[in-house]
């Protein structure tokens, strides 16, 4: 029990790691990969939801490296350990479901990375305690 504040950090880091690589994965793709005529990058809504996908990545990062420096202080709490996985993992599960529907069908083999981070992410939300209960001890706290 004693843990379960930096396991949730940990969690929260790695989400955020494999984040980041989908977003890295797909704007390479999206680069180099033609539909009518056009590369992908050049499409306003492919634009537009890798805007968002980097915002939330982004935004996703302070707050984590906010939690890392209290935790190392000595500092962080359990509620905002919480919100910490909570949040973290459900924006993964959003940026790498984004970027795996920029890859078309290709995002849904598993030869292609954005698969298997979709598929193998998906567990982040379950593991340190599921997200309903991080909810809870986040409400708990109000």
């Amino acid at each position: 029990m004693e843990q379960l504040a930096k396991e949730r950090i940990n969690i929260a880091m790695q989400a955020l790691a494999l984040s980041e690589a989908a977003l890295a994965e797909t704007v390479a793709y999206v680069k180099e990969r033609e539909v009518f005529g056009k590369r992908l990058i050049e499409f306003q809504n492919t634009r537009m939801v890798l805007a968002e996908a980097k915002t939330a990545a982004s935004v996703t990062r302070t707050f984590i490296e906010t939690c890392i420096d209290r935790l190392i202080a000595g500092t962080l709490d359990a509620e905002t350990a919480a919100m910490a996985k909570w949040w973290a993992t459900e924006k993964q599960c959003e940026i790498v479901d984004q970027c795996v529907q920029l890859h078309g069908g290709y995002g849904y083999m598993l030869e292609y990375p954005v698969a298997r981070m979709w598929s193998d992410g998906r567990i982040q939300k379950i593991w340190g305690g599921s997200n309903e209960v991080m909810k809870e001890l986040i409400a708990r706290a109000l």
